[in-house]
């Protein structure tokens, strides 16, 4: 039986097992602590820096999704200095980055109160994106840009990258990478303002080592990668999540019993999920199970 840790959390007495993380601690005694490159299926990154807590007795601020607690630790989250520094973190990234399909990272923009407006105007559309250096575009005004967008990519029938959406969360690499595809198809690449999540060499994905199970859509957790016909949905309004259901059943494809999460609009499958929570797919799914339901909905012919 593992050893519990004793600590304080906003001067709340916390027991967590040893090895558990503050966010942990946080969540046991229900303080919603933010997180965006926090996912439940995959090892902490520590690069959005959102979940970061003040530790008595620390010089800095401490990432709480991966840092483990200790005996007689002081954790206080939601102290002026990590309200500011939240702060900071949502108005850097709302300042550089789209974050419309992003309901989270939205809610805490209004939250912590950020104002990512004062660094200025948004750029305009760039085609020439992955040729320059993100970050030093000039605004039409002369004041350096803040939003930097760029054209979607549509190289394939299946999802859609809009990386003008992405916020370096690592989430797709590590999914796609030894955590859990092992495909390594994509990756960061560049550095500073010029760092991107690329394929190699920068090919189109179908020239790339992308196998297309989708794995790195579930875990994005701004919208940066779509499923094509969401994507188009969200194109012209029509996408509805009110109107939308949710059926969980078990994909048809093989015997290893991976489950689905189909979601339906119009009495259209337009997205399938798997639950994180399932001991077979942890969310994760093949080409076939996550994409292959245009069956269900054949076309007429014209």
């Amino acid at each position: 039986m593992a050893r519990m840790i004793e600590l304080e959390v906003d001067g709340q007495p916390v027991a967590v097992a040893e090895g558990s993380t503050i966010l942990d601690a946080c969540r046991s005694v229900g303080i919603d602590t933010p997180t965006l490159c926090y996912g439940e299926t995959l090892r902490p990154a520590n690069v959005c820096r959102v979940c970061v807590v003040e530790l008595e007795g620390a010089r800095a601020l401490a990432p709480a999704c991966s840092r483990l607690v200790e005996p007689g630790m002081k954790v206080r989250t939601d102290s002026e200095r990590v309200r500011h520094s939240r702060k900071m973190v949502m108005e850097f990234l709302a300042s550089s980055v789209d974050l419309s399909t992003a309901p989270e990272a939205q809610l805490y923009v209004g939250q912590y109160g950020a104002d990512p407006d004062r660094y200025g105007p948004p750029a305009p559309p760039d085609p020439d994106r992955d040729r320059k250096r993100a970050g030093h575009h000039e605004a039409p005004d002369g004041q350096t840009a803040a939003t930097v967008h760029q054209p979607v990519k549509i190289d394939n029938d299946l999802y859609v990258r809009d990386y003008s959406k992405c916020i370096l969360c690592y989430k797709c690499v590590d999914a796609c990478g030894e955590q859990y595809q092992n495909t390594f198809a994509i990756h960061v690449a560049g550095r500073g303002f010029d760092a991107r999540i690329s394929t190699e060499f920068n090919v189109e994905l179908p020239d790339s080592a992308c196998v297309y199970c989708g794995n790195c859509i579930t875990v994005c957790p701004t919208g940066a990668l779509m499923p094509s016909r969401e994507h188009e949905l969200r194109l012209t309004g029509e996408w509805d999540e009110e109107a939308q259901t949710v059926t969980r059943t078990v994909c048809p494809y093989c015997g290893v019993g991976c489950n689905l999460e189909l979601v339906v609009q119009d009495n259209e499958i337009v997205r399938v999920n798997s639950p994180d929570d399932h001991d077979v797919t942890r969310g994760n799914l093949c080409v076939k199970g996550r994409f292959g339901f245009q069956h269900v909905h054949p076309k007429e012919d014209a």
